[in-house]
């Protein structure tokens, strides 16, 4: 266990808590990988069936304007984890552990230091009982980023994001053990220019999704009865691509949605159903948060568990190979997956941020309750902690926004939203008050993408520029990425050609 100055006062602080005091919350917070915006029933979805995470939103509070932390994987679980926006970040882009660190061999991204401080440290300190299933994406097995060094007494799932790209891969981890699920693994990349696309050629014995799935539920059921409580993380793969999901909820959407199969054209793998096959990932995950909130209801600790529901980032994006088919084989316009909103993942316009969010804890939020308060990653350390009666860490990028959770809508103020992101061509953008400024082509060598703004407000599409018409939304953004920028060498980007 790091020895972090907050993490011993919390121990202290526990030692002295009253014996009379209420129990402290559980907490689980569901993650999906590249679930856009509008890809749920309870978000205006029309094609694809969400009724589990639908029936979340039912019993809970939902989010209109809800941001990630990055438009991709590894850094926006960095910012979820630790509270620090991608101005302050360790992590600001999906780099391969062995680019630096070549003694990792079995995949994994650069790591987080020792240094690091997450929300799972804090609630292990505290007494909690931590685990996370599912993909984690910031530091292989052994290094400072294994999730066994940083709060989570257990893990089972992909420790790297590339192995994730299929679901039929070799091996998962079980803590530190390698374990093989398919000696005949299914690569999550493939080409199939020719000859009929058949599921059963891309289906292998162990589907990993499920496994993690069962790893979560025997882990709940052997700490809902414990004395105590626990903080359970479960950043589930769907429905990020490669596109393999069961066979029978493929065939459960219309066969008249396909008129032709994916064959690969955009990476990943091919499938004869694309259309379906994409719905069925997302009901897939969907069925994930159902046995989640089972188990829960199953063992009596549903009034006192808050269940946070998220995506790390919006819709996958559109691909040079194909007119219709994005990356994967994912066809966002057919679903109206962003909503109307302008951008995808590796966007920092509102469609590669905005995420669906829905909080849940009977008794405490009101059922069927929605907000429009902007909230994004860096808010959920300060806000988990203050909801389960914790004290945060004091250099936190985030703000609490615990009063919007518990009154739904009582909270009219915050800090300005910061991204900072290296990849897919340089991106900085920032949201304050109801703008969004940003700018893109930054790390273009002749010249960077011009300021834009809007009022993401009014006009959630993106539709108007206001950077000529009010110049003063650019200086704003300037000295707010002057205060906030950090440099990263790691994960580099020049300040000051991006702000001139």
């Amino acid at each position: 266990m790091k020895n972090h100055p907050f993490a011993i006062l919390a121990t202290l602080l526990i030692g002295l808590a009253r014996a009379d005091a209420a129990p402290r919350p559980n907490v689980v917070f569901i993650l999906a990988d590249d679930l856009g915006y509008g890809e749920l029933g309870c978000y205006g979805q029309k094609k694809i069936r969400t009724p589990n995470i639908d029936r979340l939103a039912s019993q809970g509070l939902r989010f209109t304007r809800h941001y990630s932390g990055a438009p991709v994987c590894a850094p926006a679980r960095c910012v979820l984890l630790t509270g620090k926006h991608l101005g302050h970040a360790q992590i600001r882009g999906n780099l391969q552990a062995r680019v630096n660190f070549p003694e990792f061999k079995k995949g994994g991204q650069h790591p987080i230091t020792s240094d690091a401080l997450t929300f799972a440290e804090v609630f292990q300190q505290a007494g909690y009982a931590t685990a996370a299933m599912g993909k984690w994406g910031l530091g292989p097995v052994g290094s400072t980023g294994d999730p066994n060094r940083q709060g989570f007494e257990h893990f089972f799932g992909y420790n790297c994001q590339a192995v994730a790209h299929s679901f039929f891969p070799r091996a998962i981890w079980d803590d530190d053990q390698h374990i093989v699920i398919n000696e005949k693994p299914i690569p999550g990349h493939k080409k199939q220019p020719e000859g009929d696309v058949r599921m059963d050629d891309y289906i292998g014995e162990n589907y990993a999704s499920d496994l993690i799935r069962a790893d979560a539920l025997s882990w709940l059921e052997s700490h809902a009865a414990g004395d105590r409580p626990f903080f359970l993380y479960l950043p589930f793969t769907e429905p990020h691509v490669a596109m393999h999901p069961p066979k029978t909820l493929v065939e459960s959407y219309p066969a008249e949605w396909d008129d032709r199969p994916y064959r690969g054209q955009c990476a990943y793998l091919p499938h004869p159903r694309p259309r379906a096959g994409y719905a069925a990932m997302i009901t897939h995950l969907d069925q994930h948060v159902g046995a989640v909130l089972d188990a829960l209801d199953e063992k009596g600790v549903a009034e006192n568990t808050i269940v946070i529901f998220t995506s790390d980032n919006g819709t996958t994006h559109p691909a040079a190979g194909d007119p219709v088919f994005g990356i994967g084989g994912v066809d966002a316009n057919f679903f109206n997956s962003l909503a109307g909103l302008r951008g995808f993942k590796g966007s920092v316009d509102e469609g590669g941020l905005r995420v669906p969010c829905i909080v849940r804890w009977p008794g405490k939020i009101e059922p069927a309750s929605t907000s429009d308060f902007p909230a994004y990653f860096p808010d959920w350390f300060p806000t988990l902690c203050e909801l389960a009666g914790l004290d945060a860490p004091g250099d936190l990028d985030g703000i609490s926004f615990a009063p919007t959770i518990l009154s739904a809508g009582t909270q009219t103020e915050r800090s300005p939203m910061v991204w900072i992101y290296p990849e897919y061509g340089g991106q900085i953008a920032a949201r304050f008050g109801d703008h969004l400024v940003l700018r893109t082509k930054l790390k273009n060598k002749k010249q960077p993408g011009p300021w834009e703004a809007y009022n993401v407000v009014t006009d959630p599409n993106q539709t108007t520029d206001l950077s000529e018409s009010e110049p003063q939304l650019i200086d704003q953004a300037k000295a707010l990425f002057e205060r906030e920028w950090s440099a990263n060498p790691t994960f580099p980007m020049d300040k000051q050609r991006s702000l001139n």
